[in-house]
C-alpha cells in the first residue's frame, strides 16, 4: 500500500521533533559519559594534579599509575577482576537460563494456580535484599559457604526481575503456534524450548545478561558481608581496599577504577547487537 506524501507543514514538524530527540540523546549520552571521561583524565594524572582542579587534557603519570596498580600485591585488582568476572558470568548465565525456562513453563503451559504463581513471584520482586541478607548470612555461616563465590552465584537461579522482563519479551516474540507445532512433530518438551524458544528470544537474553552482568559486578553489600579473604575479594571490594590503603593516591585510586571498568566495555561491545534488539522488542511492546 503507498504511502501518502507529507505535507511541507508535516515535514517541518517532523523534522523538529527529530531534531529534539537527537538533541536528548546527545545531551544524556554527554552527561553518561563525561564522568566517565573525567575518571579515565584523572587515572592519568598525579595526585597533586587532581587536587588542583579538574582538567580536559590527560596527565604524564598514566604508566606510572597503571604499573603500581598492577605490580603492588597488596592492592587486590586484578584477582578481583578475576573474581568478578566468575561470579558475574556464572551469575548471569544461571540467572538468564532459568528465568527464560520459568518464564516458558509460565507463558507456555496452563496448569493450576498459574495467576498465583505469577503474582507469588513478582510479589518477591518488590522485597528488598537487606531484608532477608541477615537470615541468609547465618543460612550460609551453617552450611559452611562463608567466605566462598557459591553464595554469589547460586541464588542467581532465582531472578524474579530477570523473570518479569523475559516473560514480557516471550508475550511479544514467541507465537505459542510455533510452541504447537514443535509438540505435533513430536518434539520433546526440552528440545523446544532448547531448539526452538531460546534461539527466537535470543535478543532479549543478550539484553538481559548485560544488566545481570552489570548489576552483579556493581554488588557492593551481598559481596561485603558474604567475602573476607583478600583472596576472594571481588573488584567492588578491591576498589574499596584501594581507596582505604591509598586515600592520598588518588591517581592510584583512579587507575584502578579505570582498570575494572574495561571488562564491562568488553561485555557490552561483546553483546551490543543482542542489547540493541532486545531494547528494541521491548519498546516495541510497550
Amino acid at each position: 500500500m503507498a504511502h501518502t506524501a507529507l505535507t511541507k507543514s508535516e515535514k517541518a514538524t517532523l523534522a523538529a521533533r527529530r531534531t529534539g530527540c537527537y538533541i536528548a540523546l546527545v545531551l544524556i549520552s554527554f552527561l553518561c559519559l563525561f564522568f566517565f571521561y573525567v575518571l579515565v583524565i584523572n587515572s592519568t594524572r598525579t595526585h597533586f594534579e587532581i587536587q588542583k582542579g579538574f582538567s580536559l587534557m590527560p596527565g604524564k603519570s598514566i604508566i606510572t599509575n597503571f604499573r603500581n596498580v598492577l605490580t603492588d600485591a597488596n592492592i587486590p585488582v586484578i584477582s578481583g577482576i578475576r573474581n568478578s568476572l566468575l561470579v558475574s558470568a556464572c551469575s548471569a548465565a544461571l540467572s538468564v537460563y532459568f528465568s527464560a525456562l520459568t518464564a516458558y513453563g509460565i507463558y507456555a503451559y496452563n496448569f493450576k494456580f498459574k495467576k498465583a504463581a505469577f503474582a507469588l513471584i513478582l510479589l518477591i520482586m518488590t522485597m528488598p535484599t537487606q531484608v532477608s541478607a541477615l537470615g541468609f548470612l547465618q543460612l550460609i555461616t551453617k552450611m559452611g559457604l562463608k567466605n566462598s563465590f557459591v553464595p554469589l552465584i547460586l541464588p542467581s537461579i532465582a531472578a524474579p526481575t530477570v523473570f518479569f522482563f523475559m516473560k514480557r519479551y516471550l508475550d511479544a516474540s514467541l507465537p505459542m503456534e510455533i510452541v504447537e507445532a514443535a509438540r505435533i512433530d513430536g518434539a520433546s518438551e526440552a528440545k523446544t524450548f532448547i531448539s526452538i524458544v531460546l534461539p527466537m528470544v535470543k535478543p532479549g537474553i543478550g539484553a538481559l545478561a548485560i544488566f545481570t552482568f552489570i548489576n552483579s559486578w556493581n554488588d557492593y553489600f551481598m559481596q561485603l558481608i558474604m567475602l573476607s579473604s583478600t583472596s576472594n575479594l571481588t573488584i567492588s571490594l578491591g576498589i574499596a581496599k584501594l581507596q582505604a590503603e591509598n586515600s592520598t593516591d588518588f591517581g592510584l585510586i583512579m587507575a584502578g577504577a579505570a582498570l575494572a571498568a574495561v571488562p564491562i566495555i568488553i561485555i557490552f561491545l561483546i553483546f551490543q547487537k543482542y542489547f540493541t534488539k532486545g531494547i528494541a522488542m521491548g519498546a516495541v511492546k510497550g
